[in-house]
């Protein structure tokens, strides 16, 4: 029996704390939401091993076209982001409502309505760079929704890698547009899905690279020019592509394989990515592209524009110097308290804040003054030129999000698994700042493969996460369970029989000879380790017999963890625009569904 959670988590609770729930009860439910339409069910007990079928059922007569897998499965998913799905009481007091709760998205909904913002400003700062970006017309459309003070954002967000950047990027960008979507159906309010380029992000290391398959399946890295090592460090924003841009695209057009889609995909990769153009632009630029004709609205964050609209965020943490950090650390102790991990290590004399003035420095406090690389400043000072030129400001880890829902009526942002273990540690800060902390909704996880990859893993029942070592072991698992049982009986049998009869004869010799005991062990020990080289003979020879399933199974763990690392945090997204066209965005759209616990391994 499947139980809905405790009717008092759905009380209403003020808008500007936020709230949390109590313990419930031992059973909690695998979800397929459908914010109180929840589409199918499958019981998990806490602290159990069970796992359910990974295989998604598909309707009488047709192919499988996905396996689900339990999230928990998979080494790299920590407690936190495990707990958030199947288990979201124990977790609950950190974030501000449960997710597959119908009454806290109404909630939600309410507290982003209520809250004052400058919509008009900020749906016009939006529609400026759209319109420098040449939006197509739904972005548009959705942008000036902004406006409406009904309307609401699903937001997600991500630095400007390359060319896209990763897999996970879309499934990001997808889940909010799903996501908007359902709240516009479910509780008709007008609902905005919003991409934020984090580009005052200053990890070149992190952006200027993209990943992608060859036509063997390797995985290869085309990538911009490393910065000097003296260079000092500044936002991507101010990056600006040259030359080398040209050289790269090229680069990345010789590795993707052949395809009826590579020549149409590049002219559009070159259309966004030109020398002299920023990097952020760029990206915002395909990002758009890409996704725009479906609704998507792109945010730079880096936009000066934006800035005068959150001067009060940037002088309330200038005021008090140390108190965001202070409220995170404290977070972050009892999320470590509760068996979890803390993602943030705040400093006690940093300020959420960085400095822009050709780098982006961060700022910090010294006897009570305020620390900026050499220089040193009164606060005053700095709290009046945050209100008079806030261009110069720009937010931490810690505050970014303060940014982001004091620009937008945010009602839920998307977030991966790791980004989900420092939100935690954001509630209070939350709070701090008198802003609404909206809902937070683990992004689509997925691994695509092409439908002869999905038969091997649905065909062999093999666990997707059992590919990702890069040796063989699981093959000759694998290979193993292929060998006709009969022979692996035999040689239990004789393995058996070996070590029965010998350790009689064992057990026997010191009545005899004891000089000969050890020599009897000595027999046993190379009779065994005779039986277990035949027994590896056996699996070479199946190895030949059957070199397709290897092929197969080389081929398979090629396309979900190159280089053994898992495909959604590995390949961009571009690699597979290439192999699949267009269609792809709509085959996502219609195999992802919007749960919560699952890794979907899909055919495309």
């Amino acid at each position: 029996m499947v139980r809905r959670r405790q009717a008092a988590r759905s009380r209403q609770r003020p808008c500007s704390a936020g709230y949390s729930s109590k313990e419930g009860s031992r059973i909690v439910t695998l979800k397929h939401i459908g914010f109180n339409r929840l589409a199918c069910y499958s019981t998990v007990l806490v602290g159990s091993n069970r796992v359910e079928s990974p295989v998604h059922s598909a309707t009488a007569g047709e192919p499988t076209t996905r396996i689900a897998v339990d999230v928990r499965r998979f080494p790299w998913i920590r407690r936190l982001a495990a707990d958030y799905a199947y288990n979201f009481p124990s977790v609950a007091p950190f974030f501000s409502g449960d997710p597959t709760d119908r009454a806290a998205w109404a909630h939600a909904i309410r507290c982003a309505q209520a809250h004052a913002r400058h919509r008009d400003q900020i749906a016009s700062v939006i529609g400026k760079q759209q319109e420098q970006r040449g939006a197509p017309p739904p972005s548009r459309a959705a942008a000036e929704q902004l406006a409406d003070p009904r309307a609401v954002v699903v937001v997600t967000g991500q630095q400007a890698g390359l060319f896209g950047g990763p897999l996970f990027t879309l499934l990001k960008a997808l889940t909010a547009l799903k996501l908007a979507a359902q709240v516009s159906r479910d509780h008709g309010v007008p609902a905005v899905a919003l991409f934020w380029i984090d580009a005052e992000d200053h990890d070149w290391n992190e952006v200027r690279s993209c990943t992608v398959f060859d036509e063997a399946l390797t995985a290869c890295t085309v990538a911009l020019p490393a910065r000097p090592a003296s260079a000092e460090p500044a936002p991507v924003a101010t990056v600006k592509l040259d030359g080398s841009i040209m050289a790269t695209l090229d680069e990345l057009e010789r590795i993707l394989p052949a395809t009826e889609f590579r020549s149409g995909l590049m002219a559009d990769l070159r259309d966004a990515y030109t020398p002299g153009v920023g990097m952020a632009h760029a990206f915002g630029r395909w990002i758009e592209g890409v996704l725009g004709p479906r609704g998507l609205v792109v945010f730079d964050s880096s936009d000066p524009a934006a800035k005068p609209l959150v001067s009060t965020v940037f002088a309330r943490e200038l005021s008090a110097p140390g108190e965001t950090a202070r409220l995170a650390t404290t977070a972050g102790a009892e999320l470590v308290a509760r068996g979890y991990h803390s993602q943030v290590q705040a400093q006690d004399d940093g300020l959420a804040l960085f400095h822009l003035d050709g780098g982006r420095r961060a700022i910090r406090q010294h006897d009570g003054q305020f620390v900026i690389g050499d220089q040193t400043y009164p606060p005053a000072s700095l709290v009046q030129l945050a209100m008079t030129s806030p261009t110069g400001f720009s937010p931490n880890v810690l505050l970014r999000p303060i940014i982001q829902d004091t620009l937008l009526p945010t009602v839920c942002y998307v977030a991966g698994p790791n980004e989900l273990a420092y939100l935690g540690q954001l509630r209070l800060i939350y709070d701090r700042f008198g802003v609404p902390m909206p809902l937070m909704y683990p992004r689509a996880s997925a691994t695509l493969v092409d439908s002869a990859a999905l038969r091997f893993l649905h065909k062999y029942k093999l666990p997707v996460e059992a590919l990702q070592p890069q040796d063989e072991s699981a093959l000759n698992h694998l290979l193993e369970t292929q060998i006709p049982p009969v022979v692996e009986e035999s040689f239990a049998s004789a393995s058996r029989a070996i070590e029965s009869n010998m350790n009689g004869l064992i057990q026997a010799m010191p009545a005899l000879d004891p000089t000969l005991e050890g020599a009897a062990k000595s027999t046993l020990g190379k009779m065994q380790h005779d039986l277990s080289t035949l027994h590896g003979k056996v699996i070479q020879a199946a190895k030949r017999r059957d070199e397709t399933l290897r092929r197969q199974y080389i081929r398979t763990r090629a396309l979900a963890f190159p280089l053994g690392h898992a495909q959604e945090r590995t390949i961009g997204f571009v690699s597979f625009l290439n192999q699949y066209g267009p269609a792809l965005i709509d085959r996502l759209d219609q195999e992802l569904p919007l749960d919560l616990g699952h890794h979907w391994v899909v055919s495309v």
